[in-house]
């Protein structure tokens, strides 16, 4: 079955925003966007998936801190050790290395494979 055939996905990613990224990296700081953005847009029942290869990005630790105050459930895409990242979210997949191109790599392959497992599984939810 073609994916192309299917219901739209509600979805966004909060980094493609670059004149509200740069308002509040003027008027805050750049580590409170995500967070920012978290809490004005997520709503209980959402996810927000955080990626960063170090498992230390403050701006991706607040999110999901956010998140996780707001009833969102969290996933992580997380390298290193994961910490303090790995703290805040319900489901984390870290790559074990301090290599961020590996990590890198990693997250693209496994991103790809989360979101073929969401697309099947709301294909079949709503019978399509």
């Amino acid at each position: 079955r073609p994916t192309m055939d299917r219901a739209a996905i509600p979805a966004l990613s909060l980094a493609i925003d670059m004149s509200s990224m740069t308002a509040c990296a003027n008027d805050y700081e750049y580590d409170a966007y995500f967070e920012r953005m978290t809490r004005a847009l997520g709503r209980p029942g959402d996810v927000l998936m955080g990626i960063t290869t170090s498992g230390r990005s403050a701006s991706v630790v607040r999110a999901l801190r956010a998140a996780r105050e707001s009833g969102l459930r969290t996933i992580g895409l997380l390298g290193g050790s994961g910490q303090p990242a790995l703290a805040e979210c319900d489901v984390a997949l870290v790559v074990p290395s301090d290599e961020t191109g590996r990590i890198q790599e990693a997250h693209i392959t496994i991103g790809h494979a989360l979101m073929e497992l969401v697309e099947d599984s709301l294909i079949a939810q709503r019978g399509s």
